[in-house]
């Protein structure tokens, strides 16, 4: 009899999964594992390829002088790239944990790095990423409206702001929904980036090398325009570690983590390579520097009354890469409210979605925020800092795990020469603006030692005056009634 209990409670647990619903108790619910092989490429693609490739040329160009260093710099950040989403693969499949390096940090140095990475994140990294490419979406998008002359701030913010709007509802509504939208627009930008490689082989062929003859002269080799190159080109590849982020919503990590990490790095590396390639069959480095949408430009040299496909085709890959961003980013503020380090209503689940809206609502807040800037460039290098901080940090915590736990079970164990050279790299990227852009890098460091005041009054500090504490519960109850939420388990 009891076994024959258990069947039919197992069944009843498998028909509730079925629909989309896992129930722990009455109160709790948890994220179900729906993210595929092929979702989590397109996660991983559809996050690195938004704006970079369509912005970034102008700013590695800018700070390399030169075509062939350009296009040295954008291949060695997809090598670079590919070693961190190689080393990643051993973090990810040995803390099968949402929140990657979050997650990594915590387990490895304790609550206040943690605290503090998750503090760059959410105020800085994250919504400044996103705010980046919905400007760049909104420029395209725009484009064909003022063909002849620069379209108002006022229009591009607006614009802007819609996408993150739609896409937030969208993330808060349903994970599947999320990921179709996914799948579709990195179809889109992959096809966009065909037309514009399919352009550059038929002009190579044709013999329109020019900017080849001669491809290092003028090139900037000072460390520090060096560095901000790396900047600007990593700006587009950042997203590889993003699947990391909802890994407790991968099907079959173990396998499909490491599958979908290093097939997309590879192929997001050749198709940037190619790219820029073909933008300097077509485009000269001046007018490069002179325009904001080079791939607008490309266009308009070769495809003639089909040029409006061109900025069509990115203002869909720029949308795809802000729903890549808001899914994962979101799901990174659950698990640090879970884990007690932002305020608890964003750990909650909606009880008939099963998305973690809170977060989610929270992430598309802060990103409008950052819209107050039309700086893309600017914003590129404030974030990249900070980032660049945080992840060689979790590169350390492999090592350190290597040293103090040498018999945690590791399903992928990457050679140590891997993390070593990803680490040094890292503390050049880091060190080296500290002196060549002390502003924005001291704005960055300002803004990470803000957070150890914040962890000290809202996390570390328990015997808040209960008036206090009233407060944060009725909020939260309040949050619970408006939303349909309830606490979130974490998944074994």
């Amino acid at each position: 009899m009891e076994k024959k209990k258990m069947e039919e409670e197992r069944k009843e647990e498998e028909e509730e999964e079925d629909d989309g619903v896992v129930i722990v108790d009455d109160e709790t619910v948890r994220l179900k594992p729906k993210i595929t092989l092929l979702s989590g490429v397109t996660v991983i693609v559809g996050s690195i390829i938004g704006s970079g490739i369509f912005l970034s040329p102008k700013g590695v160009l800018r700070e390399t002088g030169s075509v062939g260093l350009a296009l040295l710099i954008w291949l060695l950040c997809g090598v670079y790239s590919t070693i961190g989403a190689y080393c990643y693969t051993e973090l990810g499949t040995a803390i099968v944990r949402s929140g990657a390096d979050y997650a990594y940090i915590f387990e490895a140095f304790g609550p206040l790095l943690a605290f503090l990475r998750l503090w760059i994140e959410s105020m800085i990294v994250r919504p400044c990423s996103t705010a980046v490419i919905a400007l760049t979406f909104a420029n395209y998008a725009v484009e064909p409206i003022f063909p002849s002359c620069e379209p108002p701030a006022i229009a591009i913010r607006m614009m802007a702001a819609l996408c993150i709007v739609i896409l937030t509802v969208v993330n808060a509504w349903d994970v599947v929904l999320s990921m179709r939208v996914q799948d579709v627009f990195t179809y889109a930008k992959l096809l966009a980036l065909v037309l514009i490689i399919g352009a550059g082989i038929v002009q190579l062929a044709r013999g329109e090398s020019e900017n080849f003859l001669d491809p290092f002269a003028g090139s900037k080799l000072d460390p520090g325009s060096i560095a901000i190159a790396f900047y600007q080109g990593l700006f587009a590849y950042n997203g590889w570690n993003y699947l990391n982020y909802v890994v407790e919503e991968l099907k079959n990590p173990y396998r499909n983590l490491p599958l979908a990490s290093w097939i997309s790095c590879v192929l997001v590396t050749v198709v940037y390579f190619m790219a820029n390639v073909a933008y300097f069959t077509t485009v000269s480095p001046k007018e490069m520097l002179e325009s904001s949408a080079v791939a607008c430009v490309f266009a308009k040299r070769l495809f003639g009354v089909m040029a409006w496909t061109m900025p069509a085709f990115v203002a869909l890959s720029t949308f795809g890469g802000v729903n890549g961003v808001l899914f994962t980013s979101s799901r990174l503020f659950f698990v640090g409210a879970r884990e007690g380090h932002m305020p608890k209503v964003l750990s909650f689940v909606q009880i008939h979605r099963l998305t973690p809206v809170p977060s989610v609502i929270f992430m598309g807040l802060t990103s409008l925020v950052y819209l107050s800037s039309t700086d893309m460039y600017q914003l590129i290098n404030y974030v990249s800092f900070v980032n660049w901080l945080a992840i060689a940090l979790s590169v350390v915590a492999l090592l350190y795990f290597r040293w103090k736990r040498p018999d945690m079970k590791r399903p992928i164990k990457v050679n140590l020469i891997w993390p070593i050279s990803y680490l040094v790299a890292s503390v050049f990227l880091v060190i080296i603006p500290l002196y060549t852009n002390p502003v924005e890098t001291g704005l960055g460091c300002l803004i990470i030692a803000t957070g150890i005041p914040v962890y000290v009054i809202c996390v570390k500090w328990k015997s808040k005056p209960a008036y206090v504490n009233k407060i944060i519960d009725d909020f939260n109850i309040f949050a619970q009634k408006l939303l349909l939420v309830v606490p979130s388990e974490k998944s074994s």
